[in-house]
């Protein structure tokens, strides 16, 4: 059997390095990696595969920058021709961006078997880029490998079953790394902060808040008020960076450069706080049983809400700072089990043979 597996961002390729881990294991499967190259520099795409030991891609496509229809229509036009090349048995994609949706486009009007992994998540927002990747590709994908049951009842609701589309609870494939990796992670290089003090992490990176001046600038006004009681790290990403240049905004805490997965799993296990507007964090402070604060107006992790497991706070101040008290006063039960038991990649992996 043949899988061609689509990664292109980061948190892919995490995922992809809990499946290809199992796959390598399988004498039958030959895995076929391609890297659209949505995130392409050293420090969002090298350093993961290689810290990660996820095998080099066979195809680098290297399509990155322009807007949504434009990064989407390049990507489908190079892996039209991969997929003709490589003829294989499953298109495996990940998550909710342009390369996933790409990939699934791709396979099905080529007619090869799509199989997503974190199907049937929903943000119910239409206005988010990966609401509707993560939608669509759902609709055209034969497997629906779904982390949570709330997932497969969103399928439900839609009407999957009627469609005939096998859907598998096989659990968050992230649990899995998180487990794995934890033994390995390491701190940051330049991570100035007294051994032992406690520190809260943040990650902004969303559109939603990167590209609106006035939700940017709240949030970054509540984490400089944050960090004059405990020291906040803020690794950055790049296009978090020009903005905060173009607005002329001084974050005034830790500033680091975009980490690797072993360096932020060394911080999410360290800190005493997680304030983020990335969904995969979100999960893994429940995972590190870390208080989460949500720099977003919903999210698809419902329920990490209904536990406390995280706290939505959008981008407004005072909704942050309440959010950040109410976290901290709280501790969630722990032991729920949302996510499996750590075999997600397995799981998958038996699906994907039957």
């Amino acid at each position: 059997m043949k899988i061609l597996t689509v990664v292109g961002a980061r948190p892919q390729f995490i995922k992809a390095a809990t499946v290809s881990r199992v796959l390598r294991g399988e004498s039958t499967v030959q895995e076929v990696l391609v890297h659209t190259g949505q995130h392409y520099d050293v420090d969002m795409s090298d350093v993961f595969f290689e810290s990660m030991d996820i095998p080099r891609p066979s195809h680098s496509l290297r399509i990155s920058g322009g807007g949504h229809g434009e990064m989407t229509g390049r990507m489908m036009e190079r892996l039209e021709g991969v997929v003709e090349a490589e003829a294989p048995d499953w298109i495996l994609v990940y998550g909710d961006t342009n390369s996933t949706l790409a990939g699934a486009l791709v396979a099905a009007k080529l007619g090869r078997r799509v199989a997503h992994v974190e199907a049937g998540l929903r943000s119910h927002n239409v206005r988010m880029p990966e609401e509707i990747n993560r939608v669509l590709t759902d609709r055209v994908s034969d497997l629906l490998l779904c982390p949570t049951e709330q997932a497969v009842r969103n399928l439900a609701a839609e009407g999957y079953g009627a469609l005939g589309r096998r859907i598998e609870r096989n659990g968050d494939v992230m649990l899995d790394a998180a487990l794995f990796y934890r033994d390995r992670a390491r701190p940051p290089l330049r991570l100035a902060l007294k051994p032992g003090a406690p520190f809260a992490v943040a990650t902004v990176h969303r559109a939603e808040n990167t590209d609106d001046p006035a939700r940017l600038r709240n949030i970054i006004t509540a984490l400089n008020e944050l960090n004059t009681r405990i020291p906040v790290v803020l690794p950055v990403h790049p296009r978090t960076r020009l903005r905060l240049q173009a607005q002329g905004l001084q974050p005034r805490m830790s500033i680091l450069e975009p980490v690797g997965y072993l360096e932020m799993v060394w911080l999410l296990e360290h800190s005493c706080l997680v304030l983020t507007d990335s969904g995969g964090l979100q999960k893994e402070a429940w995972f590190f049983r870390k208080p989460c604060v949500t720099l977003r107006d919903e999210t698809e992790w419902v329920e990490l809400l209904e536990t406390g497991g995280t706290r939505l706070a959008g981008a407004d101040p005072p909704r942050i700072r309440a959010a950040i008290e109410a976290a901290l006063a709280h501790t969630p039960d722990y032991s729920r089990d949302f996510y499996g038991a750590g075999d997600a990649a397995e799981r998958a992996v038996r699906a994907l043979l039957a």
